[in-house]
């Protein structure tokens, strides 16, 4: 077993956490998006948050599309091997967080939701647009 303060274990958790972030940022922004329009919140029409979150679940249906790895879950895999761990065996932290981000399934099964919550997405910013100046 792999000592869990390895640099390389840290370095490979803290990617898992910016993975996780990632996610987070992309379908709590949409939730958060959904509710400014509701609520009627200026700030969830801002121009830049709301091109970064498109983008964002964008290139992860691309990925989904053309079959490419997460380039961050390539990275954690890698950092896990150069401490000397296997490519499953996790830290403490990496274990919860991957729970939270990671299920098993067919690929075409994360394909098709990525593309529908990427639809999603375009429909809120069509319908809902962002603003150049907020309020």
């Amino acid at each position: 077993m792999v000592s869990d303060l390895t640099p390389w274990l840290v370095l490979s958790d803290l990617v898992l956490a910016i993975h996780a972030a990632y996610v987070l940022f992309v379908v709590a922004g949409q939730v958060l998006i959904i509710i400014g329009w509701i609520r009627d919140w200026q700030w969830t029409r801002g121009r830049l948050f709301r091109l970064l979150h498109l983008v964002a679940i964008g290139l992860v249906m691309l990925e989904a599309w053309l079959g490419i790895r997460c380039p961050l879950t390539v990275l954690e895999n890698f950092l896990r091997l150069r401490a000397g761990a296997a490519a499953y065996e996790i830290s403490f932290i990496g274990h919860w967080l991957r729970l939270v981000i990671f299920y098993s399934a067919p690929e075409w099964i994360f394909a098709l939701l990525y593309t529908v919550f990427t639809m999603l997405v375009i429909l809120t910013w069509l319908t809902y647009p962002p603003r150049r100046k907020l309020k």
